[in-house]
């Protein structure tokens, strides 16, 4: 049997010994890796478009987060008007034919609103009742709990020299719809002005899940807008012909059905 000769070979041996210690040590217990905090992906916001054959005004969804507790309601607010000159006009539009202005400083008293709380329009008491935009008011109080009058007792007025339109075809391709209606022609000097849109097509529609009020004002024969499943009231809408002495309709349309 070999022996080994610790004296000749000391620097061999403690090697050794470390090898036969590490090779019987117990393996150092794994670290635990970090608890990960569940977090969720935020979904996009989805911003309403309108896709039109005619010039219309769009309106964004509206900035208000809805909340749990309701918003009592109030007959009355007293409000500014923080704009140089703001128009108050017949319909809650800035297409809707023109009553007054009101300077800066104005005190006025809001008594209703339209019926959905993406269009910032409200109406204003007086001799002579109109709409204005809450964007150039400074309102004492919310107004999304003032009575809604529109559509309902605050009524355009009626135009006394023109029928009213008929729609010719309402059709729709997947989420845009398509309305086409019959000419109206206006007598020359029935215009407002020259910037007067002939047709206000109002329209209840639905997008991200909100039923939308849109005002469209044009002066062609046709307009397409969005509309998407996911809303708990029915979309709808109607046509009205405007001339500088009222308003004549409305024809309806009749809603082609989402498919």
């Amino acid at each position: 049997m070999m022996s080994w000769n610790l004296h000749l070979c000391p620097r061999l041996f403690f090697m050794t010994c470390l090898l036969v210690v590490g090779a019987c040590a117990p393996a150092p217990a794994p670290t635990p890796l970090p608890t990960l905090a569940a977090t969720s992906t935020p979904q996009a916001t989805l911003t309403p478009t309108i896709s039109a054959t005619a010039v219309a005004t769009s309106t964004a969804l509206p900035s208000e987060t809805p909340s749990a507790t309701p918003i009592p309601t109030v007959e009355r607010l007293k409000a500014t008007v923080t704009a140089d000159l703001l128009s108050c006009r017949y319909g809650p539009g800035p297409n809707y034919l023109f009553l007054y202005g009101l300077r800066k400083g104005a005190n006025i008293v809001l008594i209703g609103r339209t019926d959905e709380t993406n269009w910032h329009w409200v109406y204003v008491d007086g001799r002579n009742k109109c709409w204005v935009n809450t964007n150039f008011l400074d309102i004492q109080g919310n107004w999304m709990g003032l009575p809604v009058v529109y559509p309902g007792i605050a009524r355009l007025p009626v135009s006394p020299y023109y029928p009213p339109t008929y729609v010719l075809h309402a059709t729709r391709t997947g989420s845009e719809v398509t309305v086409e209606w019959a000419d109206i022609p206006l007598r020359a000097g029935d215009e407002e002005d020259a910037y007067m849109q002939h047709y206000v097509v109002e329209v209840w529609r639905c997008q991200a899940g909100q039923t939308l009020f849109e005002p469209l004002a044009t002066n062609e024969l046709s307009v397409s807008f969005v509309d998407e499943p996911g809303c708990s009231t029915p979309s709808h809408g109607r046509i009205f012909v405007q001339e500088k002495h009222g308003f004549a309709g409305p024809a309806d349309i009749p809603w082609p059905p989402y498919q």
